[in-house]
């Protein structure tokens, strides 16, 4: 059994990046290694370039994430952590596949017409096939899980009825070239805001940084955000019912529920009829005892580009060797004469 599963490089990583993605992965990593199976966590630098971007911010921002990912517990030596663009495989399997893929089935992908929005003969060719490169990414390591939120649940059947179709009109029955994968559903991930707007999602381009606990952000920096951070003059309430059009209550409840492990209703049994003058000192004392063991690692890691590109270096060797025999029998399978 193999996970695979990617994640877009950026930089400034916060709070809700690790509550979002990285600690799933960690946890996944936890799990399955311990019963013997792979992980695979590959850096989506190739798919980055399907927008407007800045080579150099890439550059940076892929670097940054590998020192976020193992500053927050992925281990280069159980799992395999890698960016695609070390890997060519992923783009040779993936114009393999563009053969197969459809385009009324890449026509009909949400992300597209979101992404594309009105502007549609003005998109790359590179969003447009994007999922294809999702569907090789998977393939390509005879992936047997992928997590999946809403958001990509679309994708992957997409890739697994190119894997279907491929199968179907390449090889027999009985001997497949691809296995087709199935989701996982990670446990439900925190939506974590901005800290000094409720309605608004905790993001790297809000210009104030207050709005935002970043994983290189020291004690002291937490203890001023959560302090200064937007509130209401309401005690809180005894169940999650009474956090109805309270935003900013909610999401630093939220963000307490999280990172204890544990539910708001939890949260709210311990603080209720309790001021913020009382739940935001507990609240930054919780995410100091949580994120300063990560923040140090992680400003340590980020200074050391060497440390990092060897970290790629070595997750790409191993990805490579396991991609290479399905890369081979794809090629085989469609007729192509390789030296």
């Amino acid at each position: 059994m193999r996970i695979v599963s990617g994640i877009q490089p950026t930089g400034n990583l916060h709070l809700g990046n690790y509550l979002g993605a990285i600690r799933n992965w960690v946890a996944m990593q936890d799990e399955w290694t311990a019963q013997g199976h792979d992980c695979l966590y590959f850096l989506a630098d190739l798919h980055a370039i399907s927008m407007p971007h800045v080579p150099a911010e890439l550059a940076a921002s892929t670097r940054e994430m590998v020192a976020a990912l193992v500053a927050c517990g992925i281990d280069p030596d159980r799992s395999i952590l890698f960016n695609q663009t070390q890997v060519p495989a992923h783009v040779e399997m993936q114009w393999l596949l563009n053969g197969t893929a459809r385009m009324g089935w890449l026509n009909r992908m949400t992300q597209w017409k979101d992404k594309a929005g009105k502007n549609r003969e003005g998109a790359s060719v590179a969003l447009f096939t994007y999922p294809v490169l999702q569907a090789a990414d998977v393939l390509l390591y005879q992936a047997t899980h992928v997590p999946v939120g809403e958001d990509q649940k679309q994708h992957l059947e997409l890739a697994r009825d190119i894997a279907q179709k491929f199968n179907n009109d390449f090889a027999s029955e009985d001997a497949p070239v691809f296995t087709l994968p199935e989701a996982i559903i990670p446990p439900e991930a925190a939506r974590i805001m901005s800290l000094r707007d409720g309605s608004a999602k905790m993001s790297k381009s809000d210009p104030s940084d207050m709005s935002r606990i970043n994983l290189a952000d020291d004690a002291d920096a937490i203890m001023q955000k959560v302090k200064k951070a937007k509130t209401d003059p309401e005690p809180l309430p005894g169940d999650v019912a009474g956090l109805k059009d309270r935003p900013e209550a909610a999401n630093l409840v939220g963000i307490y529920a999280a990172m204890a492990g544990t539910s708001p209703a939890d949260v709210l049994r311990e603080f209720e009829g309790k001021g913020f003058g009382a739940f935001k000192p507990a609240l930054g004392e919780l995410l100091v005892e949580k994120l300063s063991p990560m923040a140090a690692r992680y400003r340590e890691l980020r200074q050391d580009r060497d440390a990092l590109d060897a970290i790629l270096r070595k997750g790409a060797e191993k990805a490579r060797a396991l991609a290479a025999p399905t890369l081979d029998k794809a090629y085989t399978a469609l007729g192509l004469v390789r030296g």
